[in-house]
């Protein structure tokens, strides 16, 4: 787990084995940010010289290192990109320190310590780059033989220390602070997304949570199969039927005395997702451990919330099931009554996703909270329409639905509001039940968050999150996202709950 600190001392004093910098791209070439100065009065003014000629422009995603000057204790420099040079009286964007931060914890992978100078004009500015150096430090090794080796393993970067923050001051620690429980949860729930289902099925899920909340004193609740057939989740035990690996529904609650608000946060958990009896073709199977990614999104902002003190009651519902093809399977055609006595007939088992939510969303409704927000890898659809690195987000309350999205923007999360179309519900309706699972292909996505919203408690706020895109990145790493879970909607589910807990949510 990678240390962060703050230091006022002078960059050229540090002990460390890197001293990183920012530049950015200039009209005219490589631009040094502010924090290189100590480095640049070293090279006689001659940094961004030195820097252009070894190929640097100052671009996003940019490493260049180069021997540290004499007199400084770090060895190396190491110089990364923060994009193009800000506007007239304009600050580097949070995100482009956070993405400059990750791109150099990850160079720097396998050093004990790095000093960083990047721009830092305030608490918000050391929590970007906290959390992007701590994010971008991230890497799941858990099962690799080579990480076991001494001679072989490489660790992740072991302390990052930020020049020019002050160990003392309230703000300046309260930004650690956050930084380290929004860090660390969020790559708990990497942890979780990349741990293979032969390792993480429903009952093992529910099993670390209940850890976690011993740790966070979080009160807990585990529903097994038993309590779900008792209590008539039809929608939750059909989607397990056929796994030899019963569900669950776990049930997370923060409370705070001072809060005057309550939100429900609900993650879709499929520990593995085969597609059911409507099996998933040949290459889409592979990387269906990550299907629980909403659950682990949930579970991690409960606790960062938690962590972090927040003046707000936050439950958080993890519907965990694993969706396999059996004897005992849900069959196309068949009719779940759900826990909301709605009956739905099940058209394609590879729809499963909203079923484990309806009933999650019609239990959650039950304490009328304030809002509801949902969070799942539910459609292909919306990766069609959105891409692989921005979430949709539906709503039946149009100023949450705007509100979650400018959160997630401002937490570095890509986003876009989705509307959610009247005419599209008369493709679910079904002779047999009171909805179909499945309605029109066109506009699937979206087909998914009107079948949610049915079960939503009346009069109560509700966003849905489709992650299905940036869940799991199956490209190379970037900024501070690394190859496989991502961790994406923890930042902005904590900062809905901060947003609430400083009286904002209307």
């Amino acid at each position: 787990m990678t240390a962060l600190t703050l230091s006022t001392a002078a960059a050229a004093g540090l002990r460390a084995d890197a001293l990183v910098v920012g530049v950015a791209k200039g009209p005219k070439g490589p631009v040094l940010a502010t924090g290189a100065e100590a480095v640049d009065k070293a090279y006689d003014g001659r940094l961004a010289a030195t820097l252009e000629t070894l190929g640097a422009s100052g671009a996003e995603g940019e490493v260049t290192k180069l021997p540290a000057p004499s007199g400084f204790k770090a060895p190396v420099v190491l110089a990364v990109g923060l994009g193009a040079v800000p506007e007239k009286d304009e600050d580097h964007s949070l995100e482009s320190l956070r993405r400059a931060a990750g791109v150099a914890a990850r160079a720097l992978a396998g050093a004990k310590k790095a000093a960083f100078a990047l721009p830092l004009t305030g608490a918000e500015d050391i929590v970007a780059v906290g959390e992007g150096a701590l994010l971008g430090a991230y890497s799941f090794d858990t099962y690799k033989a080579s990480a076991k080796d001494p001679k072989t393993a490489k660790a992740p970067l072991g302390e990052v220390t930020l020049l020019g923050a002050k160990p003392r001051d309230k703000a300046h620690k309260a930004a650690v602070e956050r930084a380290l429980a929004v860090s660390e949860e969020l790559n708990r729930a990497r942890d979780l997304i990349n741990t293979p289902p032969n390792d993480l099925n429903p009952e093992a899920f529910a099993a670390l949570a209940a850890t976690a909340a011993k740790e966070h004193g979080l009160k807990i609740q585990v529903l097994d199969e038993k309590a779900l057939t008792k209590g008539g989740y039809g929608g939750i035990l059909g989607v397990g039927a056929g796994s030899a690996s019963p569900p669950r529904l776990v049930k997370l609650s923060y409370t705070h005395g001072k809060a005057k608000k309550h939100l429900a946060f609900v993650g879709k958990g499929i520990t593995y997702d085969s597609g059911g009896i409507s099996l998933k073709p040949a290459g889409h199977n592979e990387t269906m451990k990550c299907d629980m990614s909403g659950a682990a999104a949930v579970f991690a902002a409960v606790v960062a919330a938690a962590r972090l003190g927040l003046e707000v009651n936050i439950t958080g519902w993890l519907a965990l099931a694993e969706n396999m093809p059996s004897g005992s399977a849900t069959r196309p055609g068949d009719v779940l009554r759900m826990y909301s006595g709605k009956t739905v007939e099940v058209l394609n088992t590879d729809a499963e996703g909203r079923l484990v939510l309806a009933d999650a969303i019609a239990k959650a409704s039950e304490d009328k909270p304030d809002a509801i927000v949902d969070v799942a890898t539910l459609t292909g659809a919306m990766m069609l329409a959105l891409g692989l690195r921005t979430f949709g987000i539906m709503a039946n309350d149009e100023a949450l639905r705007t509100t979650v999205h400018e959160l997630a923007e401002e937490a570095g999360e890509p986003s876009w509001p989705m509307p959610l179309p009247g005419h599209l519900r008369k493709g679910m309706d079904t002779q047999t039940a009171d909805i179909a699972n499945m309605g029109e292909r066109a506009g699937g996505g979206l087909v998914a968050g009107l079948f949610l919203q049915e079960f939503v408690g009346e009069g109560i706020s509700w966003a849905h999150l489709d992650i299905a895109g940036p869940a799991f990145n199956e490209s190379a790493p970037f900024g501070y996202t690394p190859k496989g879970g991502t961790g994406t909607a923890v930042r902005t589910l904590v900062a809905l709950a901060e947003h609430t807990a400083a009286g904002d949510l209307g």
